[in-house]
C-alpha cells in the first residue's frame, strides 16, 4: 500500500505529527524502532505551550488522569535571588506537567492510532526511497527479525530525534551548531514533596524538581561536560553531592528514597538543520535538538507537529521552517548560554530587580516556560526600565567579565 506520509518515529514528534495528519484525512503510516510504552531519556517537561496544544487536541485531560501532579507555580532559585510565583495562563493553561514518557508516547501513539493513523513499532529503517530524480519517495526497513520491506510515500517525516536516521539519509544541511557543552542526570525520588516546580541557578550546575506520575519526584542536574568527565567514577555519589550541595536540597535528599536508577548522558548536541526538501521533512529533534536544561523539548515537538502537519496540507514547508526558526531561535541562544554553565555575575544585578516587582516575576516565568520570548523579555530599553540606568552600568561591567572570563573580547559583537 503507498502511505501519502510516512512518520518515521512516533515518540512525541512523530505521534503528534501522525496524529494531526489523520484527524486531516491523511494515510499515515508512522513506524519505530522501539516498542510501543518503552522508556526514553527525557526532561519530562509539557511546558504551557505544549500543554495548551495538548488541550485543543482534547489530550490535556488525558495526560492529568495518568496521575501526574500539575505544577501551577515555580520556585526560581539563581543564588542572587529567589523568584516565586504562579505561572500565567495560557489559553486556559496554567501549569506545567512532567509525566513519565512510559505513559506519554503511549497516549500519543494511541489518539493517532484512533483517528485513523497506521502505527507499527519494532520496525527498524534501513534507508529512502528515492526517485530518479532524487525525490524520497519512501522508506525501505524491516520488522525486528522480519522480511524487508519497501513502502512507498509522498512524504516521509523524519521525527527520529537528534541522530535522525532520515536527517542523515538526505543530507539535510546543519546552519547553526553549538556542539554539547554539558550533560545531564535524573532520577525518581519518593518522599520528596514539591509544592510546584524548583529551579536553581548556580554556576557550576542547574538542579530542577518536578512532581511526576505515582506520587514521585523527578531530581534533574546539569553540569558542565568537563565536569561530568570526572563524575562518572562514582555518578550516584556526584549527582547527590551536586544535587545536595544547593539550598536545602541535602536534607531534603536524603529524607527521601531513590525509587529507579539514576539515568545519565553526555550526548546533547545544540544544533539546527534545514527541516524540508523534496519529499521528506523533520519534526521535533531531528529538526533542532538544544540541551534539555531548560525543558522545552516536549513542546517543542508539539509545535513542529502542528506546523508540519499543517504544511503538508498547503505545501508550504519554507512557512513552516520560517516560523520554527523565528521561535525557536531566541530559546535556543537562551538555552545554550544556560548550558555553558559560564561564569556570568549578570544575575546578581537583573535577578534582585525582577524579585522586587510581582509583574516581572510573572513575566520571567512566562519565558521560562516559553510564553515570553527571552529577547523580548531581555531587551535593551526593558532592561533599563528593570535595572535603572546605574543597574545597566552593572550589566555591561558583569558582560565584560564574562567575556573576559571566556577568552572572548570583552566588546566583542
Amino acid at each position: 500500500m503507498k502511505y501519502d506520509v510516512v512518520v518515521v518515529g512516533t515518540r512525541v514528534a512523530g505521534a503528534a505529527t501522525a496524529l494531526l495528519l489523520a484527524r486531516q484525512g491523511v494515510r499515515v503510516l508512522a513506524v519505530d524502532r522501539a516498542r510501543a510504552g518503552s522508556d526514553t531519556l527525557s526532561t519530562h517537561q509539557i511546558q504551557l505551550p505544549g500543554g495548551a496544544r495538548l488541550r485543543r487536541w482534547g489530550l490535556l485531560d488525558q495526560v492529568a488522569a495518568t496521575g501526574c501532579l500539575p505544577a501551577s507555580s515555580v520556585r526560581f532559585d539563581s543564588g542572587y535571588a529567589v523568584l516565586s510565583g504562579a505561572y500565567p495562563e495560557v489559553d486556559g493553561v496554567g501549569a506545567v506537567y512532567s509525566p513519565r514518557r512510559t505513559l506519554l508516547d503511549v497516549l500519543l501513539q494511541e489518539a493517532a492510532a484512533e483517528a485513523g493513523a497506521t502505527l507499527r513499532d519494532g520496525f527498524v529503517v534501513a534507508g529512502l526511497r528515492t526517485g530518479r530524480d532524487g525525490r524520497v519517495t519512501g522508506i525501505r526497513g524491516a520488522a525486528k527479525g522480519g522480511v524487508a520491506e519497501d513502502i512507498e510515500a509522498d512524504l516521509v517525516i523524519g521525527a527520529d530525534g537528534k541522530h535522525s536516521t532520515v536527517a542523515q539519509a538526505v543530507g539535510a544541511a546543519t546552519y547553526l551548531d553549538r556542539g554539547a557543552t554539558a550533560a545531564a542526570c535524573y532520577a525518581y525520588f519518593e518522599g520528596l514533596p514539591v509544592a510546584g516546580g524548583e529551579v536553581y541557578v548556580r554556576p557550576d550546575r542547574m538542579v530542577g524538581l518536578w512532581p511526576t506520575n505515582d506520587g514521585l519526584t523527578i531530581v534533574f542536574l546539569s553540569v558542565p561536560a568537563a565536569r561530568f568527565a570526572a563524575m562518572r567514577t562514582d555518578l550516584d555519589t556526584a549527582f547527590r553531592e551536586s544535587v545536595g550541595g544547593v539550598a536545602d536540597l541535602g536534607p531534603r535528599l536524603a529524607a527521601a528514597t531513590q525509587a529507579e536508577r539514576l539515568r545519565a548522558t553526555p550526548d546533547l548536541p545544540n544544533r539546527f538543520r534545514t527541516p524540508h526538501g523534496p519529499g521528506w521533512a523533520l519534526v521535533g529533534d531531528a529538526g533542532v535538538v538544544m540541551d534539555p536544561c531548560t525543558g522545552l523539548g516536549i513542546g517543542h515537538a508539539l509545535h513542529d507537529a502542528e506546523l508540519f502537519s499543517e504544511a503538508v496540507l498547503t505545501g508550504d514547508f519554507s512557512h513552516a521552517h520560517q516560523v520554527r526558526d523565528a521561535y525557536r531561535r531566541p530559546v535556543f541562544d537562551m538555552t545554550t548560554r544556560l548550558a555553558a554553565h559560564s561564569p556570568d555575575r549578570t544575575g546578581a544585578v537583573l535577578f534582585p530587580a525582577i524579585a522586587r516587582d510581582p509583574r516581572l516575576v510573572t513575566e520571567f516565568l512566562g519565558v521560562l516556560t516559553g510564553i515570553t520570548p527571552p529577547d523580548r523579555f531581555f531587551r535593551p530599553g526593558r532592561l533599563r526600565r528593570i535595572v535603572g540606568w546605574r543597574g545597566l552600568g552593572r550589566l555591561a561591567l558583569a558582560r565584560g567579565h564574562a567575556r573576559a572570563q571566556a577568552g572572548a573580547p570583552a566588546f566583542s559583537r
